[in-house]
């Protein structure tokens, strides 16, 4: 052999050898009788024989048709360091994909055409606003509760959460936001074909707030006090919000919540402390004026209430693991925003939910049996979270 032939054939190894050991693959297993579509996330610990030898940033997820994913790191705890690694899903009911984790720095990731965002709102009296490529959500901040006890009409003195019925899946907050500035209206009409917000949210839960549930009256907190963005990208967006101590419990909440791209359901995770024992935490949807049909499934851990708002119906749904449930009403009453659907759970120091909704107009359902399904599949996704395995 020439030398020259022997150095090319050395070069090519090493750079083969070295693109191999740069390469791990992923298995993941869909239980479900259902295609999912939906992130994974792998801690970074697991990551650790890769990141040993790599740097994050040329960190690349490819599937077995060579296609390249988008990717997102998420730091979960604010301390300067990715905790996970996220990555989006299509998987058949049953079905094992492979994906491979490689190194290669050079590789463009695919940008995506759709996003999760959140932030908060000053412009808008100190809301906090989040959405996905399907709904969007907000909440309301110590700047309208201020104004509100002060006793200004047009501000909010909730701990409710509203809900936005998107029809487009590109992000509609920041304009909708700009429009309010020269027309307060603006995000109330639905003159762009985007969507609007008709949602009445008022001193009720909305679709998803909490309280606590006591001789047949709900004790809530007010709005909330600060807000931190932990995460806003093209797979997941998540923040936290603290209140000041509520109820005669002397309660304090901090609640951290996320929305992944092409879910239509929230992620709420509050964390409590009290001065004295609580009965229970409660999460609720409002009923509005006691219109629209209302179900209740204890065992399986969903709830819908299927309401017509305008001229087309919409969804709300909470879906929790049924093992905390204690019990669920529909509870009705004359007094404006009181009443509301709530689902009774047991008094731990932690409360996980899912709370969403889907608009008709959107496409994503037609029928309260459309809804029912979409709460009902994401309450096995729930139970039955998609088995990711690294292998070496």
């Amino acid at each position: 052999m020439k030398i020259s032939s022997f150095i090319s054939f050395c070069v090519i190894g090493c750079i083969t050898s070295g693109f191999l050991s740069a390469q791990r693959s992923i298995e993941v297993l869909n239980l479900l009788d259902f295609q999912r579509n939906e992130l994974v996330a792998i801690p970074a610990i697991e990551l650790q024989p890769f990141l040993s030898k790599h740097n994050e940033k040329e960190l690349r997820i490819k599937d077995t048709k060579g296609k390249w994913l988008p990717i997102q790191w998420i730091d979960n705890d604010g301390d300067g360091k990715n905790d996970e690694l996220l990555f989006r899903v299509v998987i058949g009911s049953g079905k094992t994909n492979a994906y491979s984790i490689i190194a290669d720095g050079n590789a463009q990731i695919p940008e995506s055409q759709t996003s999760t965002y959140s932030r908060l709102v000053p412009e808008r009296v100190d809301d906090y606003a989040w959405e996905n490529d399907k709904i969007a959500f907000r909440v309301y901040g110590p700047k309208g509760q201020e104004e509100a006890l002060r006793g200004i009409k047009s501000s909010t003195l909730s701990s409710g959460v509203d809900i936005w019925l998107k029809r487009t899946d590109r992000p509609v907050i920041n304009d909708w936001y700009k429009g309010y500035l020269t027309d307060p209206m603006y995000y109330h009409k639905d003159t762009r074909g985007e969507g609007y917000d008709p949602y009445h949210v008022g001193n009720s839960r909305g679709t998803g707030g909490v309280g606590i549930w006591k001789d047949d009256r709900l004790q809530v907190s007010q709005n909330f006090v600060t807000s931190r963005t932990i995460a806003e990208g093209p797979l997941r967006t998540v923040f936290e919000l603290t209140y000041q101590p509520w109820s005669e419990y002397g309660v304090k909440e901090v609640k951290r919540i996320s929305l992944d791209l092409g879910s239509n359901f929230s992620k709420f995770e509050s964390t409590f402390e009290s001065e004295k024992s609580v009965p229970n935490y409660t999460i609720g949807i409002t009923l509005h004026k006691n219109e629209g049909i209302s179900q209740l499934n204890d065992q399986n851990g969903y709830y819908l209430h299927w309401e017509k708002i305008d001229d087309a119906f919409v969804g709300e749904g909470i879906v929790v693991n049924p093992k905390i449930v204690e019990k669920s009403i529909a509870f009705t009453s004359d007094v404006p925003d009181e009443s509301n659907l709530y689902v009774i759970t047991k008094p731990n120091k932690t409360l996980c939910y899912y709370a969403g909704f889907a608009w008709q107009k959107s496409g994503q359902v037609q029928t309260q049996k459309d809804w029912e399904n979409m709460l009902n599949k994401q309450a096995r996704i729930i139970e039955k979270p998609l088995v990711v395995k690294i292998i070496e």
